[in-house]
């Protein structure tokens, strides 16, 4: 009797062993259809977002560390079109865009104003640097400011490579050489390329010219140049960067779930940070100085 209620206990055991076995395995085999309905749930219904920016935030190689990881965390798939500010702007004036990355503020203020643009936030800045050959014809490094450096190089005849876009850097250059009082189009040192920044610094040394840069665009080429810094440290060269979201009230074909989000991950702490960190490793210094930072 004693020999049968063991036997019984032992199958009884062995049952239940066998139970909870079966039991984890479904579990095992529903967790990822579990985890990929959620994933599927969490999904954007638009997932194509379009980004307006300038080239010196695609030369500098700075989309490149923040898009993937952008991308990974929202399922957003990012067309970037790098153009010149004037042309980002645009793009925003049209609703051909969702989003907008730029660095002319005066520029930006009348969609601001106007609402076309919206979530119009401060990311980061770094500044612009007078570049030119290492022999320095103008003799730019004995000046002060940018305004007299320019002065110099008019005065010199020196070649001085614009972008000619109309792009942010265009814009500051064009306003410097205003306060110089001298107009410079026309005159034959002075040559426009209607490039972004990168293409634009290639030409310039290969004519071992002068031009205005933005820091960060020449330091991601400075291994492939032999031009050098002649002239920084000016109010005046102050490079500002907001962010903003095309308004999809003015627009139906806006991605506004979409804009939104890239707002928010470009004033995230986590992106101030990896901003704050880019470029120390190769350069030593930061390519971008994040502004949401701070406090």
């Amino acid at each position: 009797m004693k020999k049968k209620s063991s036997l019984i206990a032992i199958l009884l055991m062995l049952a239940l062993v066998l139970t909870l076995v079966g039991c984890g395995q479904d579990t095992a085999q529903d967790e990822p259809q579990q985890n990929q309905q959620e994933q599927q749930a969490n999904e954007p219904e638009n997932k194509q977002l379009i980004l307006a920016t300038t080239t010196s935030t695609q030369d500098s190689g700075l989309l490149d560390e923040l898009l993937p990881v952008f991308q990974e965390e929202t399922g957003y798939i990012v067309k970037t079109v790098a153009v010149g500010t004037g042309q980002a702007l645009e793009m925003g004036k049209m609703g051909n865009a969702d989003v907008l990355l730029v660095h002319a503020p005066a520029s930006e203020k009348p969609l601001v104003e106007d609402k076309t643009v919206i979530n119009y936030e401060l990311v980061m800045h770094n500044d612009f640097i007078l570049l030119g050959p290492a022999s320095d014809p103008a003799k730019v490094k004995e000046t002060t400011g940018i305004v007299d450096a320019l002065k110099k190089i008019a005065e010199s005849g020196a070649i001085f490579v614009s972008r000619g876009d109309d792009s942010g850097t265009d814009k500051t250059e064009k306003k410097l050489w205003k306060e110089t009082g001298i107009d410079p189009k026309g005159q034959s040192w002075y040559q426009e390329t209607g490039q972004g920044m990168g293409a634009s610094i290639t030409v310039a040394n290969e004519k071992q010219a002068y031009i205005l840069s933005d820091r960060g665009t020449y330091l991601a080429h400075s291994e492939k140049i032999n031009l050098e810094i002649v002239s920084e440290g000016d109010e005046a060269l102050m490079n500002i960067y907001h962010v903003m979201q095309v308004n999809p009230e003015k627009f139906d074909r806006i991605n506004a779930e979409g804009g939104e989000a890239f707002v928010k991950f470009m004033i995230d702490r986590e992106t101030q940070q990896t901003i704050e960190e880019f470029g120390k490793d190769k350069y030593g210094q930061s390519l971008f100085f994040p502004d949401r930072l701070k406090g």
